[in-house]
């Protein structure tokens, strides 16, 4: 698969890594050093390199975005037509000082990414989990319990592919339902950056789900 990566940051900066190193091509964009972009690629390896915005959507396959809110319309005016794209994002509607999310309750980030870019096929995922815990579980740390991540969209093909990438990551992919989920997982994300950074065991932490059988009175 061609992912085009939207953001050098630390989502974008291992994802890209970790796809990479499971044989997608991979192309970094977006960031104020061409340098870092070109860094990225000699680590990541594989078939992988560093772009323009413009380049890194132009062929891929998917697109991952991963720059902060505040830097949405900029990356995005960048990139040009998306058109018929699958965009992953794992952006959150953050406030320009990340102190709580500037969109919800009656909306998301993600849908309104979608009014931003009507014809795309937009995708949530990756933003409930916080980036430290990323090469750990790619790596197989988590043995055969693999963590979850929770996906939501209204496109099939959006689906099939973040559940494709999701897995190559390393998690186990949970499909939410239609994209007006991620008004609840974007909050959820929340939680999980305040267990990560605010708790006293570590940023490195994932969730996982798991269904028992119902029973229907105690023994």
């Amino acid at each position: 698969m061609r992912i085009g990566i939207l953001g050098s940051g630390l989502m974008g900066g291992k994802l890209g890594t970790i796809f990479a190193r499971a044989g997608h091509e991979v192309v970094f964009s977006y960031s104020h050093s061409k340098a870092k972009l070109e860094k990225l690629a000699r680590d990541a390896g594989g078939k992988s390199r560093a772009g323009t915005p413009a380049e890194a959507a132009r062929d891929a396959d998917a697109v991952l975005l991963a720059v902060h809110w505040t830097r949405v319309d900029d990356v995005l005016k960048q990139v040009g037509d998306l058109s018929g794209k699958v965009i992953v994002s794992c952006s959150l509607p953050m406030k320009a000082d990340d102190s709580g999310l500037a969109i919800g309750h009656t909306t998301s980030g993600s849908e309104e990414l979608a009014k931003k870019v009507p014809k795309a096929r937009i995708v949530s995922a990756f933003n409930t989990l916080p980036s430290e815990v990323l090469f750990s579980v790619s790596a197989g740390d988590a043995g055969e319990a693999k963590p979850s991540v929770v996906y939501c969209s209204d496109d099939a093909r959006a689906k099939k592919v973040a559940a494709q990438l999701i897995s190559d990551a390393g998690f186990e992919p949970v499909d939410a339902g239609p994209l007006r989920i991620s008004r609840y997982t974007e909050p959820f994300a929340l939680l999980m950056g305040q267990l990560a950074y605010e708790g006293d065991r570590g940023p490195a932490v994932a969730y996982r789900m798991e269904w028992f059988e119902e029973r229907k009175e105690p023994e």
